[in-house]
């Protein structure tokens, strides 16, 4: 094993560990540890990394000394995780959500603020060509104003395996709005810069999930079997916010709907509008001019660059470890702020009615309608 004097372990050793590890490895940080509870998980990874593994994370920190940790385990066990590194002062990225429960999120942002490390969400698609591209055009003043962001993190059927942790609320804490939801509410509020919200509405469904007869012509779930009742979560959700300044974030989000899958979020400035795809690397921006004769304007920007966004997110992780200081990006407070969005959404939907953030604690109360 090489030694670059960066040692980095992975908690939860399935896809996306691999992923993060690999990546890690590539910038030459030390993958020296990982936990995972299923043996055939820490054998691969010990053999692709030469990592020692363990069953549990307390044991890892014990016996291990750590500069950083990944955490990639289903949401409920996140905070436990990332608690006790905080606690240890090792830096930690945690893959989105920061948890499965607003409660179980604020815990570990006590934890960030208590530490000498810090907390790092999995927010990846901040960091697609598209993004960049459009906060360079934002920070020119080119868009003036933005005052409307429309977006769609839509599958036409991709349900993941009944039986899994995806589909068991008490693990994951929720369905479709907390497993890719999370991706459009962040991606939509950092092109806003985070603005406070102030309203939320929303409604979650299920009208797929418990279907016998669900068609799946893309093999996401596998077998299909709802008699074990793993399937109590919602599989759609449509989103408003009302944030700072009047600006609205309108959002429709699926596992499975019946309209042709979509990831497209639309920006609406006073001085212009831009049209992206969430995994993209283009901007269609929609202006208007006189010269002559008053016109429409509409431009296609394209970056050249070809990012894995995954990796640029590792980059930042290991860059913020090495040099002491907080990365800019993808910080814990903003990671949070999306934590309390989903929550309001739930209770919108569950009691029919718009939910409302108080700017001081941010905590959540009901708009009562009058009769």
């Amino acid at each position: 094993m090489r030694e670059t004097g960066t040692t980095i372990g992975i908690i939860g050793l399935g896809l996306m560990g691999t992923r993060h590890a690999a990546n890690l490895s590539d910038l030459d940080a030390d993958i020296v540890a990982g936990t995972d509870v299923d043996p055939d998980a820490r054998r691969a990874f010990e053999n692709k990394f030469q990592a020692t593994t363990y069953a549990d994370h307390e044991r890892m920190f014990e016996s291990t000394d750590l500069d950083g940790v990944v955490i990639t385990t289903p949401n409920k066990f996140h905070e436990p995780a990332a608690t006790v590194a905080l606690d240890d002062s090792v830096a930690v990225l945690c893959e989105k959500p920061l948890a499965h429960s607003l409660d179980s999120a604020e815990r570990i942002a006590v934890a960030d603020e208590r530490s000498d490390a810090f907390c790092m969400a999995g927010f990846k698609h901040r960091f697609s060509p598209a993004a960049s591209l459009f906060k360079a055009y934002q920070q020119d003043g080119e868009l003036g104003d933005i005052n409307a962001i429309e977006g769609a993190y839509v599958r036409r059927r991709g349900i993941p395996g009944l039986g899994s942790w995806f589909t068991n609320e008490e693990v994951a804490g929720g369905g479709s709005l907390i497993d890719i939801g999370v991706h459009a509410i962040d991606f939509a509020l950092h092109l806003a810069d985070y603005p406070d919200v102030k309203e939320i509405t929303g409604v979650t469904r299920s009208t797929f999930i418990t279907r016998d007869d669900y068609d799946d012509p893309d093999d996401w779930a596998g077998k299909w079997d709802t008699s074990d009742g793993s399937n109590d979560v919602d599989d759609s959700a449509t989103v408003f916010l009302r944030c700072e300044d009047d600006l609205t974030i309108s959002l429709e989000i699926a596992w499975a709907t019946n309209r042709n899958p979509d990831e497209t979020f639309i920006v609406r400035g006073t001085e212009a509008g831009v049209r992206m795809d969430l995994r993209g690397n283009s901007l269609e921006v929609y202006k208007t001019g006189s010269k002559d004769h008053d016109h429409y304007q509409d431009t296609t920007l394209r970056s050249e660059r070809d990012t894995n966004k995954l990796y640029e997110e590792d980059a930042a992780f290991l860059e913020g470890i090495r040099t002491g200081e907080r990365p800019e990006v993808n910080q814990i407070d903003e990671a949070l702020q999306v934590q309390r969005v989903i929550d309001g959404i739930y209770q919108s939907s569950t009691q029919q009615s718009s939910i409302t953030l108080d700017d001081n604690s941010q905590r959540q109360e009901t708009i009562v309608e009058d009769d």
